[in-house]
């Protein structure tokens, strides 16, 4: 079997039987183009279904001679492991060569977080005068707020918001289509109202755009680019020296409610995680921070 059906076939394997995202099945497509490409380099070419495990291995360590660090490597051997699944599955080979390909060590780096003193002046930074930044005023607000990754805050709807003092959730669309409802608080709703009811009101608002919550001057939903561009221009009109980015919003909510004594499980379902070890990472936040506390505050340090 080629690598054009191969590859046809995986995509349309991963839509109609996995029921993935697009961004999902983008990202398996992008590493199944990478064993292509490597299959390609080599002086006898092989097509897939001619891989054995020492040829994916060979594959690994190129990947790696280029620089990917390990959890890139491991996302790639996921999304291979997944393709000879499907070529198993199909009958197209009769044993797995990726079954027994090794995942990289990953040692776990603590995130960037920021300190809500930072992020008052992220928001403090806003030119809320101008629409704009009452826009980008309920987007800090409700990415802090609500924990909320990147892509889910582009692709927000006004028809997932729940804000009447008896609900205050949204509904959220993550990673692999699934829903889930976060809680969202004061602040963030009040600036969703404001953006909503007196700014977005007035925008041109293209055909097919109705329903989303964040718009640009033109009408469109916003792309995950310019929120990032945004993030970037409020944290040096702050001061900030740090690295940040939408995601640094997300590390701060989770670190912010485990330090606060929020219970795992709970920040997890509102993380979107599908597994508690994910989540588990903020725990080490957790602990420096009891560390530096004792350190600070007991009297026998």
């Amino acid at each position: 079997m080629n690598w054009a059906p191969a590859t046809k076939g995986f995509k349309t394997y991963l839509k109609l039987e996995r029921s993935l995202a697009a961004n999902s099945i983008e990202a398996y497509s992008k590493d199944l183009e990478k064993l292509y490409q490597y299959a390609e380099l080599q002086i006898i070419k092989k097509s897939p279904t001619e891989f054995s495990l020492s040829d994916l291995r060979g594959f690994i360590t190129w990947v790696a001679e280029l620089g990917m660090i390990p959890s890139s490597q491991s996302r790639i051997i996921s999304g291979i492991k997944a393709f000879y699944k499907y070529l198993l599955m199909e009958d197209y080979i009769s044993s797995d060569p990726s079954e027994l390909l090794e995942t990289p060590k990953i040692t776990r780096k603590l995130p960037d977080t920021l300190s809500i003193h930072d992020i008052n002046k992220m928001i403090a930074a806003i030119d809320v005068s101008k629409p704009e930044g009452a826009r980008n005023k309920a987007m800090l607000e409700v990415m802090y707020g609500c924990g909320l990754r990147v892509s889910e805050l582009t692709e927000l709807k006004l028809s997932n918001l729940y804000l009447d003092p008896d609900v205050e959730f949204i509904k959220v669309t993550g990673k692999g289509s699934k829903e889930r409802l976060v809680p969202i608080g004061n602040e963030a709703i009040k600036a969703l109202k404001i953006w909503i009811e007196l700014i977005r009101v007035h925008f041109p608002i293209k055909k097919g755009e109705e329903d989303m919550v964040f718009l640009n001057r033109r009408g469109s939903r916003l792309s995950r680019v310019y929120v990032f561009m945004v993030i970037k221009q409020l944290a040096e009109l702050s001061g900030l020296q740090k690295n940040i980015s939408p995601h640094t919003l997300r590390h701060s909510f989770a670190t912010h409610l485990v330090e606060g004594g929020a219970d795992l499980r709970a920040v997890q379902e509102m993380l979107g995680h599908e597994s508690i070890t994910t989540t588990e990472i903020y725990t080490h936040l957790d602990r420096e921070y009891l560390k530096s506390t004792i350190i600070e505050f007991h009297p026998r340090n």
